[in-house]
């Protein structure tokens, strides 16, 4: 009975590195990027390792590159690292009702791997998802991430210091890059890109918040008040149905 419960964890593991294969190619531009850029900014190779290893995600990481080049400190960094991470509540709540029952150790250890690739494949998976599937696709996503964040960081390295200096502008390049996108999907994300320009301009220039925690404010007064704003126009929308 035990080999066969053994035989049947090892196909679902098998199973889960074949459906991150395709999230760990997807990571190699990206996590390449991310260490070429981590250099320039002037991160160790290890520290850029270290930091791939223990936060584990895109979004988060590059702007934290963009906090540590203003100086920012290392608790607003932690607090901005929250804010964007916090979908992740809503993503471990979904798939736990879709995963087997297991140990909590088990369940702990894979939802580190929880990412937005990630999610959408165990998701998107027909029937439940098992705790051997689940280990197999985050490790090899997991891997992917951190092997080439490294990588990236060994390129950037054997690069000519003129270059490693002017890469700071792809940093920007790469915001731009995943915003667009979003704004042209949804006006609710153009109005949000707006006002958290407007007000962390505001609270720079006139020198009310340091640099890193007038960003994690105007991410949080836009996101606020656009979710206000959307509200109010819902309930507005079905006083008029309702009439």
């Amino acid at each position: 009975m035990t080999d066969l419960v053994l035989e049947k964890d090892s196909s679902q593991f098998r199973k889960g590195l074949q459906a991150g294969l395709s999230i760990g190619i997807g990571y190699f531009p990206i996590a390449l990027t991310f260490g070429l850029l981590a250099k320039t900014s002037g991160l160790t190779i290890m520290e850029t390792i270290l930091m791939s290893m223990i936060v584990f995600a895109g979004a988060s990481q590059y702007i934290s590159l963009s906090l540590i080049a203003y100086g920012t400190g290392v608790l607003e960094i932690i607090f901005t690292t929250f804010i964007v991470n916090i979908r992740h509540f809503l993503m471990s709540t979904t798939l736990n009702q879709k995963v087997e029952e297991d140990q909590l150790i088990h369940k702990l250890i894979y939802s580190f791997g929880i990412t937005d690739e990630t999610f959408s494949v165990a998701a998107t998976k027909k029937g439940s998802v098992t705790s051997g599937y689940m280990f197999g696709l985050t490790l090899i996503s997991y891997s992917s991430w951190v092997v080439f964040s490294g990588v990236g960081h060994l390129i950037g390295a054997s690069l000519p210091q003129t270059l490693q200096e002017s890469m700071g502008v792809a940093l920007y390049a790469m915001f731009i890059g995943l915003l667009v996108p979003s704004m042209k999907a949804s006006v609710k994300v153009v109005f949000l890109a707006l006002l958290g320009a407007v007000f962390n301009s505001i609270l720079t220039i006139n020198e009310i918040l340091a640099q890193g925690w007038a960003i994690v404010t105007a991410t949080l007064l836009s996101s606020v008040l656009i979710e206000f704003i959307e509200i109010i126009r819902k309930r507005y929308r079905g006083v008029g149905h309702e009439e």
